[in-house]
């Protein structure tokens, strides 16, 4: 598992109880380490047939959990070991470096209202309004990751330009929709929930639907582009134009 140059790091398989284990394939956080991890996604997938209950991959890592009525933990082990042996991301054509038709697009209002720290990221960056906004819609970004709340997706990795800490003292009421940034990481609040995260902008998607399969729109391994809309067509699209709740004046700043 050499075949990428830069951070690969040798894979490490740590327990993770009587029925998992955790593939440790990164040791960084990189946008590069996604195909590596969906191909070992699917390659499980295959070889574990119905011995398999979950997959679940995040930034570097993957964690393999099993049935142990069929398989033991060396088992299970081994049969990891040969997947890794010849790992390849390029061995099929859908390693989430797909061409731009499989990519996602959240349409986004940018507005003080709905994002209230969209002022702070323009000072904090040095850019303009304008700027900050074709900075962050104007890349894609990889779901590395779902959790916290069912549906929001945890993606990079962001400009270094927009790079901003958490919220120290965290929201008690983010609105659903409420597009997000914090550190190298960008997401959008599904539902309405608590975060800590710095606002910027909201989408009219819906990010979580029990009618929907699998529920949540965004997946891991998916592409996302944010595309800015103006406020009518926002709420053509069903957007919620409700504002925000402001930090307060006595908001502080986590550092890392």
């Amino acid at each position: 598992m050499n075949k990428r140059e830069g951070a690969m790091q040798l894979p490490r398989l740590e327990v993770a109880g009587v029925d998992a284990w955790l593939v440790r394939l990164f040791d960084d956080i990189d946008d590069a380490n996604m195909p590596w991890i969906m191909a070992l996604l699917r390659r499980c997938e295959e070889s574990f047939g119905e011995a398999l209950i979950d997959l679940v991959p995040s930034y570097t890592t993957l964690l393999v959990h099993y049935d142990p009525l069929q398989l033991t933990p060396g088992e299970a082990r081994s049969r990891l070991a040969m997947l890794l042996a010849d790992l390849d991301p390029g061995e099929d054509g859908d390693q989430g470096e797909g061409t731009s038709d499989n990519v996602k697009e959240l349409q986004v209002w940018y507005d003080d209202s709905v994002g209230p720290e969209l002022s702070l990221l323009q000072e904090h960056s040095g850019l303009s309004r304008e700027a900050v906004i074709e900075a962050h819609s104007g890349q894609e970004y990889h779901v590395f990751a779902l959790g916290f709340a069912p549906g929001f997706a945890f993606m990079g990795s962001l400009p270094k330009e927009l790079v901003l800490p958490r919220l120290d003292t965290p929201r008690k009421r983010v609105p659903a929709g409420s597009v997000a940034v914090a550190n190298r990481q960008t997401s959008a609040y599904p539902r309405i929930s608590p975060g800590g995260w710095n606002l910027i902008g909201r989408t009219s998607a819906r990010l979580f639907d029990r009618e929907r399969d699998g529920f949540s729109l965004l997946r891991v391994g998916d592409r996302v582009r944010f595309v800015a809309v103006d406020r009518d067509r926002f709420e053509k699209a069903g957007g919620d134009t409700t504002p925000a709740e402001e930090r307060g004046p006595n908001a502080s700043r986590k550092n890392s």
